[in-house]
């Protein structure tokens, strides 16, 4: 892949820090080009797996760090969200009954489906003591 920009930021895993990691993907999406939907889109996913961070891999300690890079290259976006806490099993994983969901108010549980319907590409790697997940988005084409 031939980078054309990266950006970098490391936040404390709390939720006061959602709105500067949405004003960091949204600054830079949109100074590459990418279109008002696409934007949304990518802040909604990373808004979903910072949370997922915060609340599941950190317990909530706003010590802990993560990291935020973001790498353009022509056709796409990547978003990397890095931590040192507990993994999240992809094994384990199972697709919500929406329907059911719904049906029952059932609050939560939605964030790793959501963040795979927004984005093109999510992948999740742990390696040592840290754990990456990697969300890609293509850039739209004109017909």
């Amino acid at each position: 892949m031939k980078k054309t920009a990266t950006y970098h930021i490391t936040v404390g895993a709390s939720t006061r820090n959602l709105s500067v990691v949405r004003e960091f993907v949204t600054e830079h999406t949109k100074a590459e080009g990418f279109s008002d939907t696409v934007v949304s889109d990518v802040c909604l996913a990373v808004d979903e797996a910072y949370t997922n961070i915060i609340k599941h891999a950190y317990k909530f300690d706003p010590t802990k760090k993560v990291e935020v890079d973001l790498e353009f290259d022509p056709e796409k976006v990547c978003v990397c969200l890095t931590d040192t806490g507990k993994s999240f099993d992809k094994s384990s994983y199972t697709v919500p009954d929406i329907p059911k969901q719904i049906k029952n108010k059932k609050r939560g549980g939605m964030g790793v489906f959501l963040i795979q319907k927004l984005m093109d590409r999510v992948d999740y790697k742990t390696r040592d003591s840290e754990n990456e997940i990697k969300m890609y988005k293509k850039r739209e084409t004109e017909s």
